[in-house]
């Protein structure tokens, strides 16, 4: 590929890609994701001296053959493939190439995953340790402020289904929002989700307390943080908590409450969230609005869920059913 075919190459890219964040909302994490994964494609079509202008569909077939012989996990082939198809798509669209090379390409074959599953009792157990010595007087008072962001976290993930992103770049204004008796408007948060899509995320009695008690202590401690944007505030270049402090504290809960740390992770906790949901009665349709996913499809990963509550309402409540 030359050199200016290669900068056409990555300008196209890059047009991509703004347009993802333009037009479709794309989240940091995903438009980083697809950038790895084109810039990969195109240092493979460069090997070849060839380019996405040129690129056929057996160009295609070949690089991602070549990803399986390598080894690469299905899911990640997977998520490849859609980068290539949709860049591809975008090409023809905007008329820099004349037709579509990826129109026909197939992903990988993927076994239906099931989520990590969390029961009653063992989110229960995390909460009991969360909820432990809050208000202990001979805890540094740094350790019992950081205890109460833990608690908060929790209380709020379970109640509300959160994505760990949304979680723990909550603004403080929502913790106001939620602080209010729902007769006033409050009780629930208002949450930006992918694609800039809004929603509300009702939230139980204990998960408001929880924002209350932990705002109170952190502007005891703290309280130049009452004009701080974020909720859970944090020295780092966000601002704000980050993921990846929140999941190692989730981990180190989980052990406490005597449960494997490699069966824990904030996304766990949302997955608990929407199956206890479904287990006790919810509506499909209902947990779609309240995990924020624009297409019901992604919510059918808990449709096991649904299944077990079918044969076992069938089992109690058949008047033909004579199962002991």
């Amino acid at each position: 590929m030359t050199g200016s075919a290669g900068s056409a190459s990555h300008a196209a890219v890059k047009d991509f890609l703004a347009m993802l964040a333009a037009e479709r909302g794309a989240a940091k994490n995903t438009l980083d994701a697809y950038a790895r994964d084109l810039g990969d494609y195109l240092l493979a079509l460069a090997r070849r001296k060839c380019d996405p202008f040129r690129a056929t569909t057996d160009d295609i077939r070949d690089y991602l053959a070549n990803l399986a012989r390598a080894g690469l996990k299905p899911s990640s082939t997977a998520r490849k493939t859609s980068a290539i198809r949709q860049f591809h798509r975008f090409l023809s669209t905007e008329e820099r190439r004349p037709d579509d090379p990826a129109v026909l390409l197939e992903g990988p074959r993927q076994g239906r995953r099931l989520p990590k599953i969390l029961s009653i009792d063992e989110v229960d157990a995390i909460l009991r340790v969360c909820r432990e010595g809050l208000d202990d007087p001979a805890r540094p008072p740094e350790e019992r402020l950081k205890a109460r962001r833990a608690a908060c976290l929790v209380e709020v993930l379970y109640a509300s289904g959160l994505r760990v992103s949304e979680l723990v770049a909550l603004p403080l204004a929502a913790a106001k929002q939620a602080e209010r008796p729902p007769e006033q408007g409050g009780g629930f948060l208002t949450i930006k989700g992918k694609g800039g899509r809004e929603r509300l995320a009702p939230l139980t009695g204990p998960a408001r307390e929880a924002i209350a008690a932990y705002r109170r202590q952190l502007l005891e401690l703290h309280p130049e943080t009452a004009k701080q944007k974020w909720l859970f505030p944090s020295i780092g270049e966000s601002g704000h908590l980050t993921r990846q402090v929140f999941a190692r504290e989730l981990k180190f809960l989980a052990a406490a409450a005597g449960i494997s740390p490699r069966k824990v992770s904030p996304h766990v906790l949302r997955h608990a969230f929407a199956s206890h949901l479904l287990q006790n009665g919810a509506d499909l349709r209902i947990v779609q609005e309240l995990l924020g996913h624009a297409d019901i499809a992604t919510t059918q990963i808990y449709t096991h869920v649904l299944d077990e509550r079918l044969k076992a309402m069938v089992r109690d409540l058949h008047p033909l059913n004579d199962e002991e």
